[in-house]
C-alpha cells in the first residue's frame, strides 16, 4: 500500500469516535488487527487493538499507545493504522481486560 498520498491525522483526530473500527497495518502492509477503541484522548491515549481470530470472533485485545501508531486517511477518506509490530509481536502482549 502506498501511503505517500495519505494525510496524517493531527492530535484533535486522535479520538475514540474517529479511530474505532479502523484497519491496522503491521510492517509489511499487511492487516494485523482492528482498533477497537481508544482508553483516553490524543497521543498519550492507548488504543486496543483486536488481533488475530475471523470478524471479531476470537480475536486477543492488546493495548498500545497511540503515539506508536502512525494514523493516516487515505484519499477515499478512510482512517487506518500503521504500526512497527508484526502480528506475532503483538499476539505475544497481554491481553488487554477491560
Amino acid at each position: 500500500m502506498d501511503h505517500t498520498l495519505h494525510q496524517r491525522l493531527n492530535e484533535s483526530e486522535l479520538t475514540d469516535a474517529g479511530l474505532s473500527g479502523a484497519t491496522i497495518y503491521g510492517p509489511g502492509d499487511e492487516s494485523v488487527g482492528m482498533l477497537s477503541h481508544l482508553h483516553g484522548t490524543g497521543a498519550g491515549a492507548e488504543a486496543i487493538i483486536d488481533v488475530g481470530g475471523f470478524l471479531g470472533i476470537g480475536a486477543k485485545p492488546v493495548a498500545i499507545r497511540v503515539s506508536e501508531i502512525d494514523f493516516i486517511r487515505s484519499e477515499t477518506g478512510a482512517v487506518h493504522g500503521v504500526i512497527c509490530h508484526n502480528k506475532e509481536a503483538l499476539m505475544a502482549l497481554p491481553e488487554h481486560h477491560h
